[in-house]
């Protein structure tokens, strides 16, 4: 679990290929009347790409980080330029207009306000381009709904798909933690409110079609919203065979039937969210490393292989991949 040269040069190569590739398509949009019935390109001028608008969202997050992480690859020039080419004020300007429209309210709520928000926070990281600043007003625009979203949202979702509440909100905690003070601090009362209590979890999953662990998502949002020696506690209860491997399905991979079913193959991303998870969850916790970073690598090692392929994994797989490559 190491990124080389070699790996971001393939995964900004497989982004390349797909944040700017129109179909196929999956939108998220209601349709109130017929002048409605707009193509991608349209509706999101940005984010158009990659099958769907979130998976297009994080691309671009997977191609800036590379772009900033090896800028001597020859792929940099290239996301330079299309960066330039996309995220201008005139195409950014509808991506937020978009919000405004009566049918937008649940729109790609919460997995791609996460997403978004985690974008524009490695958009500030690139000096010299306006790619920050001229994503921030949208940034601002997602904020504030995460923030009327939380006030409503009596229950957590714990699905592992993109509804899940814990995993959007690891992503926004990251960014409120530089952008928005009372956002952050809304969210960890949230996270405490919602899963503070949480004992003895059974794990019973993976689903059949999800990409996150409901588990180590919840808990890799306590790691972030507590204190370490709060979460520690808050862990051994949580978790409390962990040191005999249980639950054991949270220390085996899932098997993938069928790569080219979208559904199924979200199962590859919950190999690599797992990874992701346990190397996050077990940093500065010795009492954990062992099993959980071989956990991380037993998980990765089952889907790395397959990030690129069949299409409807590349076009996202790659962004959880390299989650789980930095995080180790």
């Amino acid at each position: 679990m190491e990124l080389t040269t070699d790996i971001a040069r393939n995964f900004a190569r497989i982004a390349l290929g797909h944040v700017a590739r129109e179909y196929p398509h999956k939108l998220d949009h209601v349709m109130a009347k017929d002048g409605d019935a707009l193509p991608p390109h349209v509706l999101h001028p940005c984010f158009f790409g990659s099958f769907d608008w979130h998976s297009c969202v994080h691309g671009w997050w997977t191609l800036l980080t590379l772009r900033r992480m090896y800028p001597e690859m020859a792929e940099a020039a290239r996301i330079s330029e299309l960066a330039d080419e996309t995220f201008t004020e005139r195409n950014l300007a509808a991506e937020l207009a978009y919000l405004d429209r009566p049918g937008s309210a649940g729109f790609e709520r919460p997995y791609g306000w996460g997403w978004l928000l985690y974008l524009h926070l490695e958009a500030t990281r690139h000096d010299g381009s306006h790619w920050g600043e001229r994503l921030e007003p949208l940034a601002r625009a997602f904020a504030a709904r995460l923030e009327h979203y939380l006030s409503i949202l009596t229950y957590p979702i714990r699905t592992g798909t993109h509804f899940n509440s814990a995993f959007a909100l690891t992503l926004a905690l990251e960014w409120a933690d530089k952008f928005d003070d009372q956002l952050a601090r809304k969210i960890r009362a949230q996270a405490a409110a919602w899963f503070g209590d949480d004992q003895g979890c059974q794990a019973w999953e993976p689903g059949g079609d999800e990409f996150l662990s409901p588990a180590l998502s919840e808990a890799l949002l306590m790691k972030k919203a507590l204190a370490p020696e709060a979460f520690a506690e808050w862990f051994g209860k949580f978790l409390p065979g962990l040191s005999g491997l249980q639950p054991a399905n949270l220390f085996t991979p899932a098997t993938v039937s069928d790569r080219s079913d979208g559904k199924v193959a979200h199962l590859d991303g919950l190999n690599l969210s797992r990874a992701w998870a346990w190397r996050q969850i077990s940093r500065d916790m010795p009492e954990i490393a062992g099993p959980a970073k071989a956990a991380a690598q037993t998980h990765f090692a089952a889907a790395m292989p397959h990030v690129a392929g069949d299409y409807m994994g590349e076009h996202w797989l790659a962004s959880f991949a390299l989650l789980a490559l930095l995080a180790a």
